[in-house]
Order: structure tokens, then sequence, then C-alpha cells
């Protein structure tokens, strides 16, 4: 894991853009209850009972955030003090070994630092917004920016440094640079205003037609309109009865990259590229590349799925 007093290159654009997420209306969200004893705090089952000691003079320790808690939940309480965002799934067996561990860890620091659990089925907006391509993923968040992230399961005690040196970084504020035309585009993306938000990125890219983070954004709209309405576990399960239709198959990928399960997407449709004719080849490489422009071209997942691609077609 990185230094938290760096930026990690897994952040796009320097950093993570939360500037839409200010604009989501704050209303108030559900209260963070005592953690009961056999339940894991965040809902997440199979975990452990919780620490003993409950919540150090009655402070937050874990709560659930939602687009529209995450300004007042997370940006305004990260001003005093750090939230860490836990990016889980009902269906992500790792997420089951590390969640738990993070809210035993949150209620032993007794308010020092609060968890917010974010389930990505329910916020894929806050997925998209912070470039979540696999769960589980951990952000930091001080002083309303993020400091540092992994993803994956951590053994507690490598988690106990790294909490370690937030909590030393607590102070830090990360620069970056401000571009309001990307605010604003983003801003219409996370508010779902698809229409609006296409308009900006083309306009930034027909100035700018280098800008990868408006190549990005772009990716996200058509994205989004491709999954409107679509009832995820029903698509997954046609996909799954269905391993030879490419229309399927693109929008399982699609939903997996929303869920952030992008290497998950890549690999089901290079494995149908390797089986398909060369007509419907090209039909799944073109839609495989608009995924690849969701995550951006630094994106390590990305690479690697690129380099399966190239296999597969050649």
């Amino acid at each position: 894991m990185s230094d938290p007093r760096t930026t990690p290159s897994i952040f796009t654009r320097g950093a993570v853009d939360l500037s839409a997420l200010r604009a989501a209306p704050a209303t108030p969200s559900r209260p963070a209850a005592e953690p009961q004893p056999g339940a894991a705090p965040g809902g997440v089952p199979g975990g452990p009972p919780p620490a003993s000691g409950g919540h150090a003079g009655g402070g937050v320790a874990v709560i659930d955030v939602t687009e529209a808690t995450f300004q007042s939940e997370v940006l305004e309480r990260s001003l005093t003090t750090p939230v860490v965002i836990d990016f889980w799934a009902e269906w992500c067996q790792p997420c089951k070994q590390l969640s738990p561990v993070l809210e035993k860890l949150a209620v032993e620091a007794g308010g020092a630092w609060v968890l917010a659990k974010v389930d990505v089925d329910a916020n894929p907006r806050l997925a998209q917004m912070f470039r979540v391509q696999g769960i589980p993923m951990v952000f930091a968040i001080v002083g309303g920016q993020p400091v540092d992230a992994f993803s994956g399961v951590v053994p507690e005690a490598q988690l106990r440094q790294w909490l370690d040196a937030i909590l030393k970084a607590g102070g830090v504020e990360m620069e970056r640079p401000e571009d309001p035309r990307l605010t604003a585009a983003d801003e219409a993306l996370i508010t779902g205003d698809l229409d609006a938000a296409e308009q900006a990125y083309k306009k930034i890219l027909a100035e700018s037609p280098a800008d990868a983070a408006a190549e990005a954004g772009l990716a996200h709209v058509a994205l989004a309109r491709r999954v409107t309405g679509v009832d995820p576990r029903q698509a997954l399960l046609a996909a799954q009865t269905a391993p030879d239709d490419l229309a399927a198959q693109q929008l399982a990928a699609d939903i997996e990259v929303l869920a952030g399960q992008a290497e998950q997407a890549y690999a089901r449709l290079v494995d149908l590229i390797r089986r398909s004719s060369p007509e419907d080849r090209e039909t799944l490489r073109k839609h495989l590349v608009s995924l690849f422009a969701v995550a951006g071209p630094d994106d390590p997942a990305v690479a690697t799925a690129r380099r399966a691609l190239a296999s597969a077609l050649f």
C-alpha cells in the first residue's frame, strides 16, 4: 500500500473528483447503531462479533452511506475525523473477510476514525466516481479528499499499520487542479442528466481531444445508458444461461463493471471473443474497448486485459 502522504496511482486526474458528490442533496442517514453481538455492524453476513467496548464517548464507529448522505456523512465529517470508505457487496466473498475486521477496528478506535460502508449494488454512481474496478476497495478520506486507498483483503496487522499512518496524516490536503468544465460534466453525470453530461464531455473533447478524463466520462455516459432500466440479477442470469449470446454477455459485462467487477467483465468478453466468428469478434472488441475507456488508460487491469485481447484476436 502506498504512503498516505502521496497520491496513489489508482486515483484519476491526480485524485478522485468529489465535486459532483458535494452537489448531491444531503439527507439524514440511518443512525449508526451499536454493533450487536453475532452480527457484523455494517450488515455483512457471516462477520465475527465486534470487539467489546462499543463506541467510546458515544462516537459513531460504523455507518452505512448512500449517494444522498455522502456529503454530510463522509465529506463534511472528514473535515474533523478521518473517514474510511469500504466499498462492498453482499455477493462479494472477499468483502466478508475484510469488512468484519474493519468494523472491529473502527469500534476499537472509539471515534478516532469512522468506517463508512458503501454497497456498490445500491450506490453504483459512488463506485463510478471513485473508479472502483474491484471490491473490496477501501479509501481513506481526510479533509474532504482521498489520501490513500487499497483493494483486496489485507491482513489485520498490516491494516492496523495503514490506519495508524492515516491518522498521522490527518492534516494532509491533496493538491489537484480544478477544471470547471469537468466539474460541470461530472455533476450532470452523478445527478443522472446523461444528455447534459454527454454534451459537456463532448465539448471538452472538441477543445482538448486527448483529455482522458472526458473520454472516461463519455464512456460512463454510454455505459449508464446501456444499463438504464435493466434488472442486474436477471441480466446476469440470462448471460449464465446463454453463454454464446453476444447481447446478453455484453450487458452482463456492463453490469459487472458498474458493480466493481471490471476484471471479470473483461475476462467474460475476451473469452467470448476467442470462440466467436470474425464478424462477432469486431463487435465484441469495440464493446470491450468502450469498457476500457471507463477505467482509463492507466488502470493496471486494463493493461492486463488488453494483452489478453490481443492474444485472443491474433
